[in-house]
């Protein structure tokens, strides 16, 4: 079962997906688990998000232009041009106003931020695929991706999303957290989404619920 250990992000969808594509998400999980029994090898293909995703940290570092890049990127695969070009416009347009904002000199850490969190009896989230800078002299900015065109990332999810990203990578602060909608260019902090204290409670029932909903479909898949 994927949903087992999963990424923040797909859990985050999954839980908040109206129930129809709900269902969607879950049967796409349960005929590849499928496939993987049955002894096929190569999953559903490589997640174009992740290409574009390293161009815009690329981007962030000064080592290649965006534009061009993403160019490239629909020029190799044109059936994910209006994505490509949603993710180009909105990231540009939020990276550019928050330098505008800041005015200030940054650098990337080079470090690898990725981490793990157990949620007791329901499973393992990832949290992988970070931008992290450094602002000024010492401050800092953790940026945990959120890719999905559906649904948009609610103030509730990116709250459940900040406390897993508090309670898992504990070599930075929580004010220093962000979750960022890179599809509509938005990120979301304590400053504008503050905790609520049942962050944990709600996890575990969300988790629970999608664990639920994986189950109800599972028999009609054979293996």
């Amino acid at each position: 079962m994927s949903l087992e250990v999963v990424g923040l992000g797909k859990l985050l969808q999954t839980a908040y997906a109206d129930k129809a594509l709900q269902k969607r998400i879950l049967r796409i999980d349960l005929n590849s688990e499928r496939k993987k029994a049955a002894g096929h090898k190569g999953g559903s293909g490589p997640d174009f998000y992740m290409p574009f995703w390293a161009d815009a940290k690329q981007h962030v570092m000064g080592n290649l232009d965006l534009n061009a890049a993403t160019a490239e990127r629909i020029a190799a695969n044109p059936r994910r041009t209006r994505l490509y070009n949603l993710l180009k416009q909105n990231f540009l347009m939020w990276w550019e106003q928050k330098r505008r904002l800041r005015n200030e000199p940054f650098s990337i850490i080079q470090e690898n931020l990725k981490a793990r969190f157990e949620v007791p009896g329901r499973g393992t989230l990832k949290v992988e695929n970070t931008l992290a800078i450094t602002i000024g002299e010492d401050g800092h900015r953790i940026f945990y991706p959120y890719f999905c065109e559906e649904p948009a990332l609610s103030g509730e999810a990116a709250r459940l999303g900040l406390w897993v990203m508090s309670q898992s990578i504990k070599r930075y602060d929580l004010q220093d957290m962000r979750m960022l909608d890179v599809i509509r260019g938005k990120s979301f902090s304590t400053i504008d989404t503050p905790l609520l204290g049942n962050e944990e409670t709600l996890l575990n029932q969300k988790y629970g619920e999608v664990i639920d909903a994986w189950k109800a479909l599972r028999p009609d898949y054979d293996f």
